[in-house]
């Protein structure tokens, strides 16, 4: 909201004040004031001048010599290059000496060998915002009324020595959309009288001659008054100024008055020609589904049934709050006009705006349901009165008022004790009630039950409750005289869920494994798993597609994480970033086989590896990524959650490497799996070798369940290293060989890994030889050669009988 400051001053006086000043104590009282805009912007010396006659210049075809009177005792020339100066008009004239914004200084000159004792100024060069001027004051020199005083200066004359301030407000406050709200803050805050005018009396008792028909709930209150015999011209220039001064552009004598009725009390109001309304007669009703209707830019729109119109009985004449229609406007050949002034329902206007691409001014107000129903025809009859002022006209009657919802002011029950004790101060009970007073509210001289029954006026419908007017008071009173206390009762510590932790903890361990963590949309396109081989899946292809999507690429609810992260690996790829390790930690949906219930939603924990991975110290080369890499990451994540005990099978699946992808288990519970992409795949998406992990919080959770991870102590004894390297044949896993070797090797054994592979010419047919290296230690003890040997043949002789194993030598 823009407030001009000597508009301001009309309505209360703050002269003593600057306007950084003015804005500092709204800003404490919880009205911030960001931009002040100085409108003039460096004029000096600048005076209204009369042109009193011009010729033709003798050296240039594009230049007139103008004699001008500046109010200076004598007529001075002046050599113009404007193409619309004229003898007998007035206009800004810079004599020598003065100053135009941009620090332009005013010489004496002569242009093609003609002295020019000065310059006349376009809107331009007086440092005026000409979006908001008509074409004709923008092409040219800027044309004075012609009663303007010769000799006055110019800056004074047209009220640019003036600054606006913008005040942003919260959504709560749309009070404030007007001045009458701001002097109520300001008389509040500064204990100062309001001297602004806000009731007014019709001329004449009788009805204004317009019908008006309420036929919608959407309104609960419509005005209307007739001013018959106005002419539609020019508005006065003080009037003018005001509006430019806000930002809005001038137009005529009557939509000017809306225009600034609406910024001085908070009404929007609408003009129609009322020798375009059929029968006289103003209906407000519910559009029809299909009707249309050319608004005031001209611009055909079609209207549905949900949309509030303004119509007579035989056609729409304007959308209700949001913007009048071209059949009904105002122009130069009006004589009459029927004055709109009413409460619309601010989501009717709002939806209304928003789905015809529109917004004005009006429906700001509207639609934030801040409308002062106390005001509406006050405001009405404050325009028709300035009309017949301003274009000669006569006010018809009485306004006509048709109301189905009558606005009752709010009362409400405030102690003091309540106040002190949401506040932390130690305000008296005649603080309270001057404060509450100074905005406006009447309270009672007595007691009920010790409370004050305050009566809220009807241009504050944000006040409900209570906690309303403490905070009122608190803004009055002042936030920097509330002291800080500590809050009082029961605290309570705050924690994360196991589930929290446990994502948390995952992070970490990812992160600290090297990978990156990605973020991917949750919305996939309904062709993601068609290129990964997984569209015959039932369950994968069952997915909750979106009633409004954003896109086709993001239609449907992901089922898998898979399509996610090959979309931030290509992007990535595309852009010359080949060794990815990435992680996400997110979510899958599986609709209910009720399509009224919620999907269910499950985590997955998932990986995908391409190009190389791992630290490259110096004179070494990269690491190409493999399936024993990432296996490795999987293991150190579930062992960082104290799972033990985990075992890999190999499977086969779809998108999924047929021969180096295995299932993840503990027990009986599944975690996930980990392994290569098909080669399918990766010729889909033109890959090279990559490699995917996914695990199940919900399984992690079950699989930990009373598990703490601890860290030992560290050894106090040696270890014995032993290795040993058996033949067996290629189908049996190296994991089930490892818990055969734990079981055997008893509790000496610390850890046993596979440190070797190989299959080749010197392995049989059929054959693979798989090397392990077995560590073994005694926390109380140095172990003895014996000893060790002799677990280390049990281990051997469980190998040969478990799965037919040879030593290699």
């Amino acid at each position: 909201m823009k407030i001009s400051y000597q508009w301001l001053n009309d309505y209360i006086d703050v002269a003593d004040l600057t306007p950084q000043q003015l804005g500092d104590k709204l800003t404490e009282a919880g009205i911030p004031v960001e931009v002040f805009t100085e409108l003039n912007q460096g004029i000096t010396g600048v005076v209204v001048g009369h042109v009193l006659e011009t010729r033709q210049h003798e050296n240039a075809d594009k230049l007139r010599v103008c004699t001008i009177d500046a109010g200076t005792g004598e007529n001075l020339q002046i050599v113009c290059g404007a193409p619309n100066v004229a003898p007998g008009q007035k206009v800004p004239c810079a004599v020598v000496g003065s100053e135009l914004p941009g620090d332009f200084k005013i010489k004496k000159a002569k242009l093609r060998g003609v002295e020019s004792q000065g310059m006349l100024c376009s809107a331009k060069e007086l440092g005026m915002d000409v979006k908001l001027l008509p074409k004709e004051q923008t092409e040219g020199l800027y044309i004075l009324p012609g009663d303007a005083p010769v000799g006055a200066d110019i800056a004074d004359y047209l009220r640019l020595n003036d600054v606006v301030m913008e005040l942003e407000l919260t959504p709560n406050r749309a009070d404030a959309l007007n001045y009458r709200g701001v002097v109520y803050e300001i008389a509040a805050i500064l204990g100062r009288e309001v001297k602004m005018v806000e009731e007014f009396n019709a001329p004449h008792a009788t009805p204004t001659p317009v019908t008006v028909k309420i036929e919608s709930d959407n309104c609960t209150k419509y005005s209307a008054l007739v001013v018959k015999g106005l002419t539609v011209a020019e508005s006065p220039l003080w009037l003018q100024a005001k509006l430019l001064a806000v930002g809005v552009r001038p137009i005529n004598n009557v939509v000017d008055v809306t225009n600034f009725v609406m910024f001085e009390l908070g009404q929007p109001l609408h003009a129609f020609d009322l020798s375009k309304v059929a029968d006289d007669t103003i209906i407000v009703r519910q559009a029809q589904d299909g009707e249309t209707h050319v608004t005031l830019d001209g611009v055909e729109r079609t209207l549905d049934s949900s949309m509030l119109v303004i119509a007579d009985p035989e056609k729409v004449i304007g959308l209700a709050g949001v913007m009048g229609g071209e059949n009904s406007e105002v122009d130069s050949n009006t004589t009459t006009i029927v004055l709109e002034s009413a409460y619309f329902d601010p989501g009717t206007t709002r939806k209304t705006g928003k789905a015809l691409g529109l917004f004005s001014e009006a429906q700001k107000r509207f639609e934030k349901g801040m409308i002062d129903q106390g005001m509406i025809t006050n405001a009405l009859l404050r325009a028709a009165l300035l009309i017949a002022e301003l274009a000669g006209g006569e006010v018809v009657g009485a306004p006509v008022e048709v109301v189905k919802a009558a606005a009752e002011p709010n009362v409400l029950d405030l102690t003091l004790e309540r106040v002190n004790d949401y506040l932390g101060t130690e305000i008296s009970d005649d603080e309270m009630v001057d404060v509450l007073t100074r905005l406006g509210f009447q309270v009672s001289g007595f007691k009920v039950d010790g409370a004050h029954r305050v009566t809220v006026p009807t241009r504050r419908p944000d006040i409900v409750r209570d906690v309303d007017l403490i905070e009122e008071i608190a803004r009055i009173y002042g936030y920097d005289k509330i002291p800080a206390t500590l809050p009082q009762g029961e605290l309570i510590r705050g924690g994360l869920t196991p589930e929290q932790r446990l994502r948390r903890h995952v992070r970490e361990l990812l992160i600290n494994s090297g990978l990156t963590e990605v973020i991917t949309y949750t919305f996939q396109s309904p062709a993601a798993l068609d290129r990964l081989g997984l569209a015959d899946d039932e369950q994968l292809s069952n997915r909750l597609a979106l009633m409004h999507p954003m896109s086709e690429e993001r239609s449907v609810l992901r089922t898998h994480m898979l399509p996610s992260l090959l979309e931030v690996v290509e992007y990535n790829r595309n852009r010359k970033t080949n060794d990815l390790a990435l992680f996400e930690v997110g979510r899958v949906f599986f609709p209910d086989n009720d399509p009224a219930q919620l999907p269910t939603e499950r985590t997955r924990i998932s990986g995908i590896f391409t190009g190389n991975f791992g630290p490259v110290g110096i004179g070494e080369k990269p690491r190409a990524v493999d399936f024993f890499a990432v296996k490795g990451v999987v293991e150190n994540v579930l062992a960082g959650l104290g799972i033990d005990g985990v075992t890999y099978s190999a499977v086969e699946m779809a998108s999924m490497h047929p021969g180096r992808t295995a299932d993840i288990w503990k027990g009986d519970i599944f975690l996930g799996y980990v392994g290569a992409l098909h080669p399918e795949v990766e010729e889909a998406c033109d890959l090279p070798p990559t490699y995917y992990f996914q695990l199940h919080l919900e399984s992690l959770m079950q699989a930990r369940e009373g598990r703490e991870v601890t860290v030992a102590a560290l050894p106090k004894f040696p270890a014995m290293e032993r290795d040993i390297a058996v033949l067996v044949d290629v189908n049996i896993p190296a994991g089930h060989m490892l818990g055969t070797i734990n079981s055997a090797a008893g509790d000496l054994l610390e850890s046993a890994r596979v440190f070797d592979f190989y299959q080749g010419p010197q392995v049989p047919a059929g054959k693979k030889s798989v090397a392990f290296r077995l560590v073994y230690r005694s926390p109380e003890r140095t172990l003895t050669d014996e000893e060790v040997s002799e677990r280390h043949n049990n281990v051997l002789e469980a190998l040969k009988a478990g799965y037919g194993a040879e030593l290699r030598a």
